[in-house]
């Protein structure tokens, strides 16, 4: 079924300004499916992944349909997790930005409840909550059913699968009976099928076929790597690419930790995101990837319901998903509003091979074979985005100001090469592995038999060469004699300790104060250009 535009599909003035607010006007397949059949009471079953529209699909209807003459709750929707409650509430607010007095209201946990029970008290005509606060508030009698005519289900098969389906059930049998009841899940098993039978009414199934689910604008790829090359792998294109933002997925929880600490290890700005975190520790690492100040985020799949941040240029498969469905919400974080972007998956041994050719199959997708990158891959394109840098702010001007030093460096019989060369060399990391793209790494890498350490004070919080061996050499008992070439920066510097030191240093350095300045102690890597 084609796409067709907003205005086709007999929707209020009010609801088709806020759409043109919004930017949209063509409805995608799901709504446009969706819309018609909602808005004529029946019940619908949307077979549908994360990104194709499901929210405006039953928003839309929900508040088209919304008495506001009348206080009570009259739509009700469950989503399996805070991050989709919030949003869907701030999806359809903007959708009812023309029509005052709808009064729309995310419940969930990690919120104080008695701030929900006031707005509650309130009145309002649409709830958005998890099922085990909805519940709560249902045995409070905080919030009144009654009188809800049209129940949704928001990702059904992710509420399955974090233990909500007794929640779910205990919430459907206390709703009216004579209800409109909306489903929508990416996936259809045997569990979502027998709800469907159970708690709705002659349901008409909508489904997006699956080939469409792909998005153009996604480059996607492979990578044969052994399972213990995998973080090396991961580093190389991060360093290859340089995203702006970038999500790496896990199967388990575990993993996600174990990545998400190699990656902090090898000096990348990353972080985990799982369901075993409470909602503050959730709140403060999505909160830190919208603003960049993550630029990697290691998740799950269940964690990542609910991301929607157009500024992914990468994602990476860092096991491949065991539900081929899985895959396609994924990639679909990336090549966000007309962007591009690129998915990268791992796969190790004949099991993952088979696994990403059913993916092939079931997505008719193009994904193409390629070798991770060599080191002097990643040397060349660094070098090549330097140049270009370089080139841009030649073209700019206003660098009369740099070229005393140059001068002052030629005077001391410096050739223009030499210093450009120099700075080059300055900027792409002095300490390279070696250029014989070898795969065994065998810990931070300095002058030979030195380990090059980062750490995060430099010459504003007052810190000297001097006061970095002192206090290497009070923590660990190491001769001040033994460590290497000290670089104080501005805001940072990097020292070299010997080698078979290395982690008795960063043991004894974490955390400990330097001029009155909390320091951060980790193995150095090539600058990122």
């Amino acid at each position: 079924m084609e796409k067709v535009q907003f205005s086709e599909l007999n929707l209020s003035p009010e609801i088709l300004r806020a759409v043109e607010d919004m930017g949209f006007e063509e409805a995608t397949v799901i709504q446009t499916q969706s819309i018609p059949l909602v808005m004529a009471g029946k019940d619908v079953t949307g077979h549908s992944q994360t990104g194709t529209g499901k929210t405006a699909a039953f928003g839309i209807p929900a508040i088209e349909r919304t008495d506001k003459q009348n206080p009570a709750v009259q739509t009700l929707v469950l989503c399996p997790t805070r991050e989709l409650a919030v949003q869907a509430s701030e999806e359809l607010r903007r959708y009812a930005k023309y029509k005052p007095g709808i009064r729309i209201l995310p419940i969930y946990g990690g919120q104080p409840i008695e701030r929900q029970i006031r707005e509650l008290k309130k009145g309002v005509h649409i709830v958005i909550g998890t099922p085990g606060r909805v519940m709560d508030h249902m045995r409070r009698r905080t919030l009144r059913v009654g009188e809800v005519r049209l129940m949704v289900l928001d990702e059904a098969d992710e509420m399955l699968n974090m233990g909500f389906r007794d929640d779910v059930e205990t919430i459907l049998k206390d709703i009216p009976t004579d209800r409109q009841t909306i489903l929508f899940s990416a996936t259809m098993s045997k569990e979502i099928l027998a709800l469907t039978r159970k708690y709705q009414k002659d349901p008409q199934l909508i489904k997006v076929v699956h080939k469409q689910l792909t998005v153009p604008l996604i480059e996607q790829y492979y990578y044969e790597v052994p399972r213990s090359k995998k973080d090396k792998a991961l580093s190389r294109l991060i360093d290859m690419y340089n995203p702006k933002l970038s999500l790496v997925f896990c199967n388990t929880k575990r993993r996600v930790d174990e990545v998400a600490g190699n990656l902090q290890a090898m000096g990348y700005s990353a972080d985990a995101l799982h369901g075993d975190m409470s909602q503050a520790a959730r709140d403060r690492v999505m909160n830190a990837f919208r603003n960049g100040t993550v630029d990697v985020l290691v998740a799950t799949d269940v964690a990542a319901r609910g991301i929607d941040v157009e500024d992914i240029e990468a994602v990476f498969n860092y096991d491949v998903p065991q539900d081929e469905e899985y895959y396609v919400h994924r990639i679909g974080r990336t090549g966000r509003a007309g962007r591009t972007g690129r998915a990268h998956t791992f796969v190790s041994g004949r099991k993952e091979i088979y696994a990403l050719k059913n993916i092939r199959r079931y997505t008719s997708a193009g994904i193409t074979r390629q070798q991770v990158p060599t080191l002097s891959d990643v040397e060349e394109t660094k070098t090549y985005m330097i140049a270009e840098d370089i080139k841009r702010i030649l073209d700019e001007g206003d660098v009369g100001r740099y070229t005393k030093v140059v001068d002052q460096l030629m005077e001391d019989e410096y050739t223009s090469v030499d210093i450009a060369s120099a700075l080059l060399k300055m900027i792409l990391g002095r300490d390279q592995e070696d250029s014989s793209d070898q795969d065994v790494f065998d810990g931070p890498m300095g002058e030979a038999g030195m380990a090059r350490l980062f750490m995060n004070v430099g010459r504003r919080d007052g810190v000297r060469p001097g006061d970095i061996v002192g206090s290497i050499a009070g923590e660990t008992g190491i001769h001040g004699k033994l460590i290497g070439t000290i670089d104080v920066y501005d805001k940072y510097t990097f020292v070299e300790v010997p080698q078979d030191h290395a982690r008795e240093v960063l043991h004894a350095m974490k955390d400990v104060k330097i001029r009155g300045r909390r320091t951060n102690i980790q193995p150095a890597r090539a600058k990122r250009s």
